[in-house]
C-alpha cells in the first residue's frame, strides 16, 4: 500500500513537474500537502483541473497555473478577460475534491509577455506527453503504480507498471484518443 502511494506520488510529481516547465520556480506556489495520502489526492485534482482547462475552449489559449494543497486549488497566471477568468474559477470549483478555489489570475497578457499558451503548443510532443499524463492521472480505472510517458513525432512510449493487463489496454485507449497521438507503444508496461 505505501509502495503504491509512493509510486503514485513520483507520477504525481513527475506530472506537475512537466505541467509548469514553462514556469520559473518563482512564479507559482508549490503545494505542501499534509501527508502522502493528501498529496495523492491534491495531484489527481491538479490533473483534473489542468486536463479541464486545456479542453475548455473560454481558458485554453490563457497562461494558468494549478497549484493544490489540502483540496485548496490555486490559480495563478493570466487569462484574456473578465470571462475567462470566470470560466477557470467555475471549471475548478466543478472538480470532485476541491474545498475551494483560491484564484490569483490576473486578466490581460500585458505587454513583452513571452510565454506560450495552451493553443499554440498544442499537437507538440510535450504537449501530448502531458495530455496524455494528464488523462491518465485523472482516470481512476488505470490504477498506476509507476508510469513514464515519452512522445517522439507523435508516437507515445509508455513504460511502467500498472495492476493488470486491462489496465494496460485502458491506459492505451486513453493516450489514443489524445489529439494528434499517431501511435502508442506499450512494451514498456508490466504488471505488478
Amino acid at each position: 500500500m505505501l509502495r503504491h502511494a509512493v509510486a503514485s506520488l513520483c507520477v504525481a510529481t513527475g506530472l506537475n513537474f512537466a505541467l509548469m516547465t514553462s514556469a520559473s520556480a518563482t512564479d507559482a506556489p508549490t503545494a505542501h500537502s499534509d501527508d502522502a495520502a493528501a498529496a495523492i489526492s491534491d495531484s489527481t485534482i491538479t490533473a483534473k483541473e489542468r486536463s479541464k482547462l486545456m479542453d475548455d475552449s473560454q481558458v485554453k489559449s490563457s497562461h494558468i497555473k494549478v497549484v493544490t494543497t489540502n483540496g485548496v486549488v490555486t490559480l495563478t497566471g493570466s487569462v484574456m478577460n473578465s470571462g475567462s477568468k470566470s470560466a477557470a474559477v467555475e471549471l475548478a470549483m466543478s472538480v470532485n475534491g476541491v474545498k475551494n478555489v483560491d484564484d490569483e489570475l490576473t486578466t490581460g497578457t500585458g505587454t513583452g509577455s513571452t510565454h506560450k499558451t495552451v493553443a499554440e503548443t498544442e499537437g507538440t510532443d510535450s504537449w501530448i506527453t502531458t495530455k496524455v499524463k494528464s488523462e491518465i492521472m485523472a482516470d481512476s480505472m488505470s490504477k498506476v503504480f509507476d508510469m513514464h510517458v515519452e512522445t517522439m513525432n507523435g508516437m507515445v512510449m509508455l513504460r511502467g507498471t500498472l495492476a493488470n493487463k486491462g489496465a494496460i489496454a485502458h491506459v492505451k485507449e486513453l493516450a489514443e484518443k489524445v489529439k494528434g497521438v499517431k501511435s502508442v507503444n506499450t512494451a514498456g508496461l508490466v504488471t505488478g
